[in-house]
């Protein structure tokens, strides 16, 4: 007798034995008790999950002869029971969609479904893969599974359901089936593994139940093919070598050299890899998952229900996390992401991963908004506390200054009393006037320069000389006139930016000028709106808070923009 592989030895042959689809189990248990059963289901879900299994099963339920107590548990000892169990029920008539989708092979459908069942209560029709039957099939199977005849039931089977026509899925009872969980299919293989007295470490088991991405037949055929290798025990090294993947110990090496930012020891272990024949795109996908994992532990702690990870693993992921920030990681996934199709499409996958994480090596990790504004005020707290205090003027000889540059260029320690002396004296070289105004520029040219020098040195000033020109220069005194509204003609006539404009017209002239400010209001001529646009506009630019962030970036107001209603 040829031998029969685990997932058809062990297929589940009542919904008790189904594995992590209860939702489904539970719904076709109560139908048939209440004797509320569909004429058409469809079975939706991904390969693997036990879509055929629970229609067979349901077939056996609704045709068995024994079971007249728990109507929802099938014998599976009565002719009808074994010959569905075998396929060969003339009253279950299992089709292939892929091989049975022409419209002559609906229509004989059609024709056979007028005759009664030989000896069960249905008639019922199982198709696979009912998405590949064609449009014109589709639609001259319509009529006939809006309203069959009374011992007649459809069920249908698909893995893509959004190739199914809207007017075929408004006929039917949808059932959605879920991708099996990681602890599900490593509890059933844990069982079926005692069943057939072999003995496997749990880790080797993982390992299958990862490559099976929730799917209880993919896991059983790898399993099947570990088996195959050996009669007693198999060694995890076995395993790997067998499935041609690699230790789950090596994601947590790699994401460990990536966070620390160690370029010697990720290359060490992609070149290992790539010796052991390592596909370096399926590498790259699980780096991804592991990646957004100690993401989600880091962001919401441990959390199995979002993480699919055995739960000592989920201990270690929020170990690894522990010095790391969530910013980093998500710039970390960010890149990697980016240049995932990159990879995919390489000549040489080698040479591209390694490229990948040389080049995100190279890139500083990001702070996150907290740690920027942390920063922030603690560089403008010790710019206040280094600030010197004001004073009018200082005037300090120049054998003096000397004097202060020799004692700062010698090896000699200087005590705190010198070095309070030494900032003054660096504060006045570095405020000492510097003539900058040019007669020959012309009053223009030379205003230009000015205003060029207040909005670097004094930002929130600026906007209010904004809309002025320097109409009269004297040997001792000048004449700004200034336009705008209201509201900007007395910001510049408060004493504090008088004073703020004084002291740059000294060092713009090289010695101290009185000035005088003439002012118009260009208000008229002006509607109403744009008047109140303009002093919107300035009452921002001026305001307090958008002063305070321009001192801190040392930056510059471009534009205002009002949102229009």
């Amino acid at each position: 007798m040829s031998y029969l592989v685990l997932a058809r030895k062990y297929r589940p042959q009542t919904f008790d034995q189904v594995v992590g689809q209860d939702h489904v189990s539970t719904t076709l248990r109560n139908a048939i008790i209440a004797e509320r059963v569909a004429h058409a289901m469809l079975f939706t879900g991904p390969r693997g999950t036990g879509k055929t299994t629970i229609a067979r099963i349901l077939a056996k339920s609704l045709n068995c002869i024994e079971n007249n107590e728990t109507p929802y548990i099938p014998c599976n000892e009565c002719k009808s029971c074994s010959e569905i169990t075998t396929g060969h029920d003339v009253d279950v008539f299992e089709i292939d969609g892929a091989s049975n989708n022409s419209v002559e092979q609906v229509r004989e459908l059609r024709e056979n479904i007028t005759y009664r069942p030989v000896h069960s209560k249905f008639k019922i029709y199982i198709i696979d893969e009912v998405h590949m039957l064609s449009l014109a099939a589709f639609n001259a199977l319509l009529k006939t599974l809006e309203e069959p005849p009374a011992h007649v039931i459809f069920l249908f089977a698909t893995t893509d359901p959004q190739k199914i026509p809207v007017t075929i899925l408004s006929r039917c009872q949808r059932h959605d089936l879920r991708r099996i969980d990681l602890s599900e299919i490593l509890s059933h293989m844990e069982h079926l593994c005692k069943k057939e007295s072999v003995e496997i470490e749990k880790k080797s088991l993982e390992l299958i139940g990862f490559e099976s991405g929730g799917s209880m037949r993919d896991a059983l055929s790898l399993l099947d093919q570990i088996l195959s290798c050996s009669k007693d025990s198999v060694k995890h090294d076995i395993v790997v070598d067998l499935l041609g993947i690699f230790d789950r110990s090596v994601l947590f090496d790699f994401s460990s050299a990536i966070m620390e930012r160690d370029i010697q020891k990720t290359l060490f272990i992609i070149e290992n890899l790539y010796k052991k024949g390592n596909n370096f795109v399926k590498l790259y996908s699980e780096i991804i998952v592991h990646l957004r994992n100690l993401l989600v532990v880091k962001l919401s702690g441990k959390s199995e229900s979002l993480i699919e990870v055995p739960i000592h693993e989920i201990e270690m992921l929020a170990e690894q996390v522990k010095k790391v920030s969530h910013t980093y990681l998500s710039q970390i996934l960010d890149i990697l992401l980016k240049e995932e199709q990159n990879l995919k499409f390489a000549a040489s996958p080698k040479i591209a991963f390694e490229m990948i994480f040389i080049k995100l090596f190279q890139i500083s990790p990001t702070l996150s908004i907290e740690e920027l504004i942390k920063k922030i005020d603690s560089l403008k707290g010790k710019i206040v506390v280094n600030q010197a205090p004001a004073t009018s003027e200082v005037s300090i000889p120049e054998k003096k200054i000397e004097k202060i540059k020799r004692v700062e260029n010698s090896d000699r320690p200087v005590d705190s009393t010198k070095r309070e002396d030494k900032v003054k004296v660096e504060k006045a070289v570095r405020e000492e006037p510097k003539v900058m105004y040019n007669e020959k520029l012309g009053l223009e040219r030379n205003w230009e320069v000015f205003l060029n020098i207040i909005s670097k040195k004094h930002p929130s000033v600026s906007p209010s000389l904004s809309k002025s020109t320097l109409k009269n220069v004297t040997e001792k005194s000048i004449e700004i006139a200034v336009s705008g509204t209201s509201f900007n003609i007395s910001r510049i006539q408060s004493s504090s930016t008088k004073s703020i404009i004084g002291k740059a017209l000294t060092g713009f002239f090289g010695k101290p000028m009185d000035f005088t400010v003439s002012t118009k209001t260009v208000s008229e001529g002006k509607n109403k709106d744009q008047r109140r646009a303009d002093n919107i506009k300035q009452t921002i630019l001026t305001s307090p808070p958008v002063s305070e962030i321009v001192d801190i970036f040392n930056g510059k107001v471009v534009d205002v923009k009002i949102k229009e209603k």
